[in-house]
């Protein structure tokens, strides 16, 4: 096992070198010039040209990605072209609410879908069956902001049981900061309820369909014992590759949400340092979020075989 995560893990470098020459051509080559937002509307040619020299944006290109590749090597990802903030610093304080945020949405996804899951695979006729699959449909329809705006509007415009935009920081207490983002990780989660439940739902009915189930039913062993002990086990690989590849996913894809609920989180920086062409910082959290995928993954193939004894690597 040591040997297959060394493995992994060098495998993981030629792949976020490759992403890192990808976002630096795809910015380089991208219309608009971030020298003329710093200096301002009304800077004259001599003032846009200082800003471009200081930043180091009229050199090649060639010299700039060896530079920029050499200090993330050492850890240094550059200062932000506009707030002249280490990109580091910028990142680190961003990523509390992100990483709050995604943990909040799965956990919520995997505590209601894969219950029904197991009951629309157990009653396939039933109404929770009927139930689970409707709300599926209605889960990848609905987009995320929709449901924000009727979860603000009922909740906490209405009722007032939570905040309708911002962030409290684990620092100010923890309760706190999880109140700040309920309703912004059930907005998230449907979606991800949707997707898990009926990945179960398929996953469960096609373990329900093997010899050993049906011995264990024939046997008289009690339902819940084949759940937890045939069914649920046999039943994880392909609900582990959906939950961790939805959290990745949520690390990097929650702008929509962090916006329509004003969390400073590192998907409004991400759109914020885009739509300011602050390249460094654009291309450092497109390299976190390289990392966190090819990290989740490999974490997956782990639960793989701590789940499922006959996968060996």
């Amino acid at each position: 096992m040591t040997g297959y995560v060394l493995g992994r893990l060098l495998a993981a470098v030629p792949v976020l070198l490759a992403v890192a020459v990808f976002v630096f051509l795809l910015l380089s080559l991208a219309p608009g010039d971030p020298a003329v937002l710093i200096a301002g509307d009304f800077a004259s040619p001599q003032q846009v040209e200082a800003v471009r020299q200081a930043l180091g944006l009229n050199l090649p290109m060639l010299p700039r990605f060896l530079t920029w590749v050499g200090r993330m090597l050492s850890g240094d990802f550059g200062l932000s072209l506009f707030s002249r903030i280490p990109v580091s610093q910028l990142v680190a304080q961003r990523i509390e609410p992100t990483l709050i945020l995604s943990l909040m949405t799965i956990t919520i996804a995997v505590f209601v879908a894969v219950p029904l899951g197991l009951v629309a695979a157990y009653r396939p006729k039933g109404f929770v069956a009927r139930l689970t699959m409707a709300g599926a449909v209605l889960g990848f329809s609905v987009p995320v902001f929709v449901v924000a705006f009727v979860l603000v509007y009922t909740l906490a415009l209405g009722l007032h049981w939570f905040p309708v935009q911002g962030y409290r920081p684990l620092s100010q207490g923890v309760l706190g900061s999880f109140h700040s983002l309920v309703l912004p990780a059930i907005s998230l989660s449907f979606l991800y309820i949707a997707l898990i439940a009926r990945v179960t739902r398929a996953a469960v009915l096609e373990v329900l369909r093997e010899d050993y189930v049906r011995t264990a039913h024939a046997k008289g062993l009690a339902g819940r014992k084949i759940i937890s002990r045939y069914v649920l086990s046999n039943a994880a690989v392909p609900i582990i590759t959906v939950v961790g590849i939805g959290f990745a996913a949520l690390l990097g894809g929650v702008v929509v949400t962090e916006t329509v609920f004003s969390i400073p989180g590192l998907g409004r920086l991400t759109a914020d340092s885009i739509l300011r062409r602050d390249y460094p910082v654009v291309q450092a959290l497109i390299l976190l979020f390289a990392g966190v995928y090819v990290v989740v993954n490999l974490a997956v193939d782990i639960l793989y075989a701590v789940v499922d004894p006959r996968i060996r690597y």
